[in-house]
């Protein structure tokens, strides 16, 4: 093994003891159920259980794989397809916050919307046209007349 793979595994491994290290304070007020338990899991039958950490969060040089960002050889963790780089990202913002941005853009999206219709919309610059003797009902004939006639079948019309 060239001395280059040791010192690539030597910082991959200080760089995930680092983020490991590194645990958000939310994660220590975690429910007691939700918190993953130390007993080995009978599922895997020997397999190793490696910690669950997000290839996306580890450095991006330094690997043998650096598209996967792993080195040859390493072992999988069992739920790789979770952890891998084309698995979900971690949120960088807090759920509740980024749904408080979202609020905010699409009511300022909203406000503008109303403000050119309502505020800034000018009115028709001439007066409507207006017919005398009741807008001229008698004249064109009345309102039944001028309603729709219903169809009919035969071509007889």
């Amino acid at each position: 093994m060239s001395s280059l793979n040791i010192i690539r595994r030597a910082t991959s491994i200080r760089s995930a003891s680092r983020l490991l290290a590194s645990t958000p304070p939310r994660a220590a007020l975690a429910r007691s159920y939700a918190t993953p338990s130390e007993e080995v899991d009978p599922q895997l039958d020997g397999y190793p259980q490696l910690p669950l950490i997000p290839r996306g969060s580890l450095p991006a040089r330094g690997w043998d794989d650096m598209l996967e960002r792993r080195n040859f050889g390493e072992t999988l963790h069992e739920q790789e397809e979770l952890l891998s780089m084309w698995g979900p990202d971690v949120p960088v913002v807090d759920p509740k916050i980024a749904m408080r941005h979202f609020l905010v853009a699409v009511s300022g999206f909203v406000a503008f919307g109303f403000t050119v219709k309502y505020a800034l919309a000018q009115d028709a610059p001439v007066i409507r046209r207006e017919y005398p003797y009741n807008g001229l009902i008698t004249e064109l004939g009345g309102l039944e007349e001028n309603k729709a006639r219903p169809e009919s079948l035969d071509d007889s019309e």
